[in-house]
């Protein structure tokens, strides 16, 4: 074997790339936040212009985002997701079992994915949003949610129907 040549253990498993990561993560933070009775909606146009990439409504009427992070890099270049606080009630991020956690702050819920499974391993604390914060985002989840469905059902509208509803 040459000194290019990667390790015999990373061609019998390969390791992830980072959107491969990212989506894995993703669909097991869904699947997590699902388990819980919470509706989950991902890549959540924000009223500030982000996009929350997971952002869950919970039976009580609160709302969770959780932010997935694949890597050391993706978390440490990336300095918007203080302020996902101001739209949700809860905040967590959602990693691999690979992700070094101790570069997460404390203050941050959090839940790691292994393969599609997730496990909650610290409670995000809770920081209400105010009513009429919380009325306007639970409509713009709604209008976002039954664009995405209509959508979903009439592809070839897809377009108009978001148009329509001034969704995303």
């Amino acid at each position: 074997m040459s000194a290019a040549s990667p390790p015999a253990s990373l061609l019998s498993s390969p390791a992830l790339l980072p959107a491969e990561r990212t989506l894995s993560v993703c669909r097991a933070a869904a699947r997590f936040c699902a388990q819980r009775g919470w509706a989950p909606v991902r890549e959540m146009p924000l009223p500030n212009g982000r996009r929350a990439d997971i952002l869950a409504l919970q039976p009580d009427g609160g709302f969770v985002v959780l932010e997935v992070k694949s890597c050391a890099r993706d978390f440490l270049s990336d300095g918007k997701w203080p302020e996902y606080r101001d739209f949700c009630d809860r905040l967590y991020f959602a990693v691999d079992l690979d992700f070094p956690e101790e570069l997460l702050p404390e203050d941050v819920g959090l839940v790691v994915a292994e393969g599609p499974e997730a496990s909650l391993v610290r409670e995000a604390p809770a920081h209400p949003l105010a009513p009429a914060r919380r009325r306007s985002l639970l409509h713009r989840y709604a209008v976002v949610a039954a664009a995405r469905l209509a959508g979903l059902q009439d592809p070839a509208g897809q377009a108009e129907i978001r148009a329509a509803l001034r969704a995303e």
